[in-house]
Parts: structure tokens; sequence; C-alpha cells
């Protein structure tokens, strides 16, 4: 043993340490919120969820989002609504057979009453009658009081929000919630404010609950409080409540336990299920799926009575809201954009359910702080004495079986016990021993070189040996084609869409446009929002890269017109392209700051390229290309556009429009063509009157843009003299 020390104490003195350190940080984790092994533990936790997703068991609960989305703000206006709508929308629900109905929304202002405000505006000048007539229809108009009756007798549930800071909004409601200890010294969270429901609502109402959310310092909603604490009293979740009301239980029941100076939650019971909850009255929250596991229902065909009354019949029902802008979207383990409402639907399932929710157990870190202990030490003496192969083995092996164990604890047991410690120690240890074989292996390598060196010539061993990589991303100059595209109308599209369906599109165009790239040799540069730009001819060296450049530019057109027309199937607006092409010299490099660097293409060439693209809009085509492209690609037809000077150049440059091989199969649109390119030549010599006749036969044939563009010109000229030195070139002044 004394022996094995010896030939391996460094590595046995750092698996040792590391083992400790770690031991110590998951010891530190208890206490601190905050601590990277925390946040590491959400993220498995994240992962681990979404894996048994499928996995999961399913039940039969009704359970319906009524949701008021962009569809229902649309067509009903936005929110807040009239509480006759709302009042309306509740009498639809429970016409249709919803058993208990919960508000995630708060009605904490009083609605204006017409009559009132015109009562109290212009009380000086009304007459007798008409006060009398406005006293006698105001009632009419009260929508609080039409809401609030609507809500009685009915198993609904108000939300309310507790806050920080002092302040007190709303009447604060009646709580169910019973303890079996001092409220003032239980573990439960405190608040100091709250906003809440007009007293004539909250009257009115059967229940209400808090809709506060807990997420974690990551921000992800993990777990949801069922209690809160305010002054000396303790009210439940919406999502509680509302299973209070389902249950038909009078009250809650709140278990607790001493511990030291406070009176730790246990559990609570609702009715005669008895839910397990941490000692904040917290609990996992058990996730169904992604957004839209639950069935939903816009609001607006609920006010409308378009609605399958099966869908509600006996139904828990939530009504929340999943429009963006309306600040109730959560980041959560299936979903990033995951409405509010639906988080509340989850853990209602699992109170009813509670064979759903997952517990993490009290004595779950001194287990993992356990089996850090035994497994750090069994690794750090076992691991040095291992080849490379049997040390991989061995810590996949011990890998794959502590995802094993955690997964049947999750998934049999419904135990959430930390993992993070104990990977990144397996993780750690075997790559610790690895890197240390490594570096023996090299410096056995070292000497066998020092041997073949009086044999062979150094530099010859050294590029056997480390094989050096024969592209280098140092700055050059070299001519270079550059293309740029972009989606026209790009800002007035994506304002008609959601951000996730404007996500969805996106990922969906630049897929097929990246790939199509790479088959024809380009390197992706950048995508700034709608732009794409791609170069080619760096950073390997590539044939023939404008005609291939050009190439490219036709395959993203096709694909843009496939892509587009799926969209519109898809119920997603139509798009479209411009492409701009550009060859010149340009300086290629990895360039950028020492935060953030990339590989990119500058100068004037460059800037050529993407007023091209620019200009497709300007002439009425989706493709342009410079001169200089033109006269590399000898095997392309071309249609020459015009002879113009860019902002920001001084020289002017002639551009063209590459015309698809599969046109040039028609004999009139070649002839259409030619006629083209001879009217062009006739306006270059300032031969108006021909030039005219051209365009103005083709455009009465073609309705082309670029043809009355032309025409407009023309006429201009006509009343402002060009001039002898005249060459042609048209400025633009505009980007």
């Amino acid at each position: 043993m004394l022996k094995y020390w010896r030939r391996h104490q460094w590595i046995l003195f750092c698996s040792l340490l590391f083992s400790g350190v770690l031991v110590l940080a998951q010891l530190s984790a208890v206490y601190s919120e905050q601590s990277v092994l925390k946040r590491l533990d959400g993220l498995l936790y994240d992962s681990r969820l979404k894996l048994m997703l499928s996995y999961r068991e399913v039940k039969d609960l009704p359970v319906v989002i009524v949701d008021i989305d962009e569809k229902s703000l649309k067509q009903l206006g936005r929110w807040p609504w009239s509480r006759q709508i709302v009042a309306q929308m509740l009498e639809q629900l429970t016409a249709a057979g919803a058993s208990v109905v919960a508000f995630d929304v708060i009605f904490s202002e009083p609605e204006r009453n017409p009559a009132q405000q015109v009562l109290q505006s212009g009380q000086q000048r009304l007459s007798a009658e008409t006060t009398a007539e406005l006293q006698q229809i105001a009632p009419l108009l009260d929508a609080d009081h039409q809401f609030a009756s609507s809500l009685e007798n009915k198993d609904v549930v108000l939300g309310f929000l507790f806050q920080r800071e002092q302040l007190a909004v709303g009447q604060l409601p009646e709580t169910y919630v019973s303890v079996d200890s001092e409220a003032s010294q239980s573990s439960v969270s405190q608040f100091a404010g709250y906003v809440a429901n007009t007293a004539v609502l909250q009257q009115q109402s059967a229940g209400t609950g808090f809709i506060n959310s807990s997420p974690d310092p990551d921000g992800f909603i993990r777990q949801a409080a069922l209690l809160i604490r305010y002054q000396d009293k303790v009210y439940p979740s919406l999502a509680l409540e509302a299973a209070r009301l389902y249950a038909l239980a009078q009250q809650l029941e709140v278990e607790t336990a001493p511990l030291q100076q406070i009176n730790t939650i246990v559990g609570v019971t609702v009715g005669n299920t008895r839910i397990n909850t941490d000692l904040y009255g917290r609990v996992l929250i058990p996730y169904r799926g992604p957004a839209r596991s639950f069935p939903y229902i816009s609001a607006v065909d609920v006010v409308h009575g378009a609605v399958d009354k099966a869908l509600l019949k006996d139904a828990v029902v939530f009504v929340g809201t999943s429009a963006v802008g309306h600040a109730d979207l959560r980041s959560t383990p299936v979903g990033v954009q995951y409405p509010g409402v639906e988080v509340h639907a989850n853990v209602f399932e699992g109170l009813i359910y509670p064979e759903l929710i997952h517990s993490h157990p009290d004595w779950a870190e001194a287990l993992v702080f356990l089996f850090l202990v035994v497994l750090g030490v069994l690794m750090s003496l076992l691991f040095p004495a291992l080849g490379p192969v049997s040390l991989a083995l061995t810590g996949g092996s011990l890998l794959l079986l502590t995802l094993g164990g955690n997964l049947y604890s999750w998934q049999v047991l419904k135990l959430d016990l930390p993992l993070t410690s104990s990977l990144l120690l397996i993780l750690g240890l075997t790559l610790l021993n690895l890197i240390y074989g490594f570096f023996g292996a090299s410096q056995q390598k070292a000497r066998i070189k020092s041997i073949f060196d009086q044999y062979v010539p150094p530099a010859h061993i050294d590029e056997m040996l480390n094989h050096p990589e024969s592209v280098s991303l140092d700055g050059k100059r070299k001519e270079m084609s550059v293309l740029f595209s972009d989606i026209r109308g790009f800002t007035n599209l994506s304002e008609k869409l959601t951000a996730t369906e404007l996500k969805s599109l996106l990922n969906r165009y630049f897929s097929p446009i990246t790939k199509t790239i790479f088959e024809h040799q380009g390197t992706i540069d950048k995508y700034v929002g709608d732009m794409v730009m791609a170069f080619w001819n760096a950073p390997l060296d590539v044939k023939a890269h404008a005609e291939l450049a050009v190439k490219a530019g036709f395959s993203m057109l096709k694909i843009t017109d496939e892509l587009s027309k799926s969209f519109v199937l898809d119920g997603l607006p139509a798009i479209d392209i411009g492409v701009g092409i550009n060859t010149g010299e340009m300086n290629v490099g990895d360039m950028g700051s020492e935060y953030r660097r990339a590989y990119t293409v500058l100068g004037d060439a460059v800037n050529l390229g993407s007023r091209l693209e620019s200009l497709t809009k300007y002439y009425g085509v989706r493709f342009l290309v410079s001169q200089m492209t033109a006269q590399q690609c000898q095997n392309m037809t071309f249609r020459t556009i015009d002879k113009v000077k860019v902002k920001g150049k001084t020289e002017a440059v002639i551009i063209y429009e590459p015309v698809d091989p599969d046109l040039l199969t028609n004999p009139d649109f070649v002839a259409a063509l030619q006629r083209h390119e001879q009217a062009l030549v006739l306006y270059w010599q300032q031969d108006w009157n021909e030039a005219e006749q051209l365009w103005a036969s083709l455009y009465q044939c073609y309705n082309d843009k670029l043809y009355s563009l032309y025409l407009e010109r023309l006429t201009h000229y006509r009343t402002h003299q060009t001039g002898a030195d005249w060459d042609g070139v048209y400025t633009h002044a505009e980007k």
C-alpha cells in the first residue's frame, strides 16, 4: 500500500482533495439558494422532468383553460374587459356544466359606471328629469354588481396577489386555512401587503387564492407555494383553494412540526386527501407536459357560446391569459414561454392526485453527502491503478448506474434527489485520472522522440506527431464573392406574428437556406435578424466562386418560393427575399475584440454587395449582381439593369440580374431580353424616342417595374437636359 501511495501520490492527493472540495460544496449548497450546484441541479431537474414526461401517469381529471388570447383581445378589445363581458363568460361556463371556475386575474379596481360619471360631471347642468332617468338606469349599467351577481351561489375562485411592499388594495378575503399551531411562528413565507379584488366582488366569491409564483433563483418555476402568511393568518394559493371547492371541503387543514423556534409545515389536507409539502409549504409542480397540455378554449368563444359543452361538463376551469405582453408567460422546466395560468392547472391536478407530486425529503441532502464521501474515497484509491480503457469503462458504468438510480427514485419512488454533485464527482475523478494518464503517455512520447531525434530530422518528427492544420484564420486580402439576402417587409411581417410563430418561421427559413449555401461551398458569415450574409473563397480556396455564389442565389430563391407556399398553408404570411452578390478584393480573417470574435469579411466590395441587395426592391427584381461577378460567370446569362453609383461609392458600376436558365427555353422571353438590351444601349446614347418605344412595348406586354422606371426617367430627362457629358450613370442617394 505504501508503494502504491508513493507511485501515485500526486493523483491520489488531487483526487481526495477534489472529493473533499465537492463534499464541502454540497454541504454549503444546503444553506445557499444561489450556489452553482443549486443552479446545475435545477438544470438537471429540468432535463430529467422532460425526459420522464412520456412515462408520467395520465389522469382523466377534466381541467380546462379558458385563454384570454390574442384572438380574444382582437375581437373583444384589450384587457381589462368590462365586468359585463366577464359575467357573461362566467354564465356561459356554468351553463355548460363547469364545476369550479378559478380566475388567474385580479379585479382590484371598480369599473366606472357611465351613468354615475355623467351625473357627477354634469350635476349642475342636468335637468331634474334627466337626473332621475340617469339615477334609474345607473344600476343597470353597474358592471361590478352584474359580475358580483353572477358570482353568487357558484364555486368561483378569484385570484389576488401578495406584495413585499406594505400596501393594501381591495378587500382581503376570509381564509379557510386551519393551522395546528400559531401562524406567526410557522415557516410559511410572509408578505407585507396585497392587491386583492374589490369588496363587492370579494363578498360574493366562494373562494379566493393568491396567484404568486415561486421561481427559483434562476427564474424557473419548478415548485409552487401552497400557503403564504400575512400578519397572523395563512392564505391558500389559487390552485389549493380550487381544490378545496372541488373536494367540497369546508376548510384546509395544515399540519406542522416543531423545529427550534418555528413550526415547519409538514403537509396540507384537502378533504380526505393529504399533500406532503416541504417545510415552507411548497410542492414540486407535476407538469403534465409542455404548454397547452391541457385543453385550451379561447375566451371569446366562451363569451359567444361557440364551445363544445361536453368539454366543460363537470370541468375545473382556469381563466387566464397567454397573450404576449400581459406579463404572464413564465420560464418553466417544460418551456420558457409557458402560460402562468397553466402552472396553476398543473398544481391543481397534483393536489387532486398527490401521487403525481414528487417530494424532496429532508434526508435527501444527507444521503447525497454520504454517497459522495464513500464513492469519492473508493474512486480515489481505485482509479490510479486502471488503464485508460478500464478507467473510461468504469467511470462510464458508475455514471450510468448513478443516473439510473436517480431516475428510478424519481419514477418509482417519487423522490427528487440531487444529482449534480454525484455526476461531477464521477466525471471529475474520471477526467482527472485520464489527464494524469495522458500526461504520463506524453512524457513517454517525449522520451521516444528524444531517442529518434538522433536518426530522423526533428522537423519531420514534429510534423508526424503534431499534424498541424493547413488552414490559417489570420487576416488577409483576397478576391472573394459575397452574398447578402433578407426577407422583404420583415418588419411588418414580424408585427403580425407572435414571438413563437416568428421564431418558428425563421428557423424553417434559415435551415434550408444555410444548407444550400453549404452545398455550394459557401461560408456563413452571420445572421442579423432576417438577413443572411455568406462569402466564397475562404477559409478554403474555391474555384469559380462567383458562379457558385450565383447558383446559390438561384437555389435560395427557389427554396423561398417553396417555403412561402407551405407557410400560407400553415396560416403564416407568404415571404419573398432579395439577393445581392458582388465579387472583388476583400479583407477576411478572424476579427473582433478579446470578448467576442468572428471570422468575417470587410471592405468596399462587401459594402457594394449589401447595397445591391437593397437595390432589388427599387428595381422590382429579386436578384442583382455586380459587373465583376457577371464577368466571372461566362456560362450564365444576365439582364443588364443599370449603370449606377451607390451611396458611399464614387465609381459607377453596371449591375445585372441573373437570368434563370429555365426561362431561356422561352423564345418570347429571349426576344424581350434582347429588346431590353437594345433599349438600354439607345438610352445610354440619349436616343430617348427609340428607347421609349421599345420599353413601352415591353411594359405593355410584361408590366415589369424596371421598364416603368426607365419610362419615368425618359420623361424626366426630356424636361431636364442631361448635357453632352452625361454618362448614363444613375446615382442612388439612399442605401
